[in-house]
């Protein structure tokens, strides 16, 4: 599947070549553009169904993903999975509702965090700790691709697991497919 899912990013010119920055200040010789994956058809459906493969929906209560850059996959896998799902904002809005998670999650609700690209895991452990502390329990966090710059080490120190669909590694490696 990882074969797939990588020439599937590929296909959709999500993976570049060159000198970038990163979000977190950091540099990189090639990027993975979410926003390529996560607006073409093929893309978002191949994540859905693998997302959908790795989560036991029968453990798992709902789906939540981080806002901006999760909320295709967490649609893409819910629609997938037949769970709910639930979003989690950096902070909380300062208009309507202050909401800083948005649907509906009660206390000792098991989830599965989705995100998009890991670098340092950041994000991610953000939002598993905003959720934990709404009374939920995170089960894992899945990503899209890991970029294996500690990402999976800040998660664990944490408390979370992480598992990807895709390593840096693997896009890297078939490179030339």
């Amino acid at each position: 599947m990882s074969q797939d899912l990588a020439a599937t990013l590929r296909a959709a010119d999500a993976v570049e070549f060159g000198e970038f920055e990163l979000a977190h200040g950091g540099t990189s010789d090639y990027y993975v553009d979410k926003y390529r994956f996560e607006t073409d058809p093929d893309c978002l459906s191949t994540i859905g169904q693998a997302f959908a493969a790795a989560i036991d929906t029968d453990s798992v209560d709902s789906v939540a993903g981080v806002a901006l850059g999760a909320v295709p996959l967490v649609a893409v896998t819910s629609v997938e999975t037949g769970l709910p799902s639930v979003i989690v904002r950096k902070s909380a809005k300062e208009y309507g509702t202050a909401n800083r998670i948005e649907g509906s999650i009660a206390e000792g609700d098991r989830v599965v965090v989705l995100e998009d690209i890991a670098t340092t895991g950041t994000s991610a452990r953000e939002a598993a700790e905003a959720l934990e502390a709404a009374g939920a329990e995170v089960v894992r966090v899945h990503v899209v691709v890991d970029r294996e710059e500690g990402a999976r080490e800040t998660l664990a120190e944490a408390g979370f697991e992480m598992a990807s669909l895709l390593t840096a590694s693997d896009l890297l490696d078939d490179r030339s497919a």
